[in-house]
């Protein structure tokens, strides 16, 4: 049985390109681990928020200009941060894109640190 999104994944999403809001739409019924959306378009003062934090490492992110997303994989109902998992939601996201022909990146794949739950238009 193929996953849905929620409303609250599809509110977080509002602002963000529709290019990715379709990816996302497509990817999670291809996955094997459900997930939902947890941001999307961020102000200004969310990301110094969060970089002052550490949770993110730039003031420019995609997220401000709505060409980013962070999810949150569901096992068994509950929300786990193990990367296993990510890689997973990943492949669903890379394979909703090329069948898109729509070109994302996953913060999984940066080379200077791991962001499982990040994907961005490129």
């Amino acid at each position: 049985m193929p996953f849905t999104l929620s409303q609250r994944s599809k509110d977080k999403m509002k602002g963000v390109d529709p290019r990715l809001v379709k990816v996302v739409e497509e990817a999670i019924t291809l996955t094997e681990v459900d997930f939902g959306v947890t941001e999307g378009l961020r102000t200004e003062e969310r990301q110094k928020e969060l970089v002052s934090k550490g949770l993110s490492q730039t003031l420019k992110s995609k997220h401000l200009t709505g060409h980013a997303v962070d999810v949150v994989a569901f096992v068994d109902g509950k929300v786990t941060w193990e990367k296993e998992f990510y890689h997973k939601i990943a492949n669903a996201m890379k394979k909703a894109a090329d069948n898109q022909g729509t070109k994302i990146r996953w913060g999984g794949d940066f080379k200077s640190f791991f962001d499982g739950p990040h994907f961005e238009l490129v």
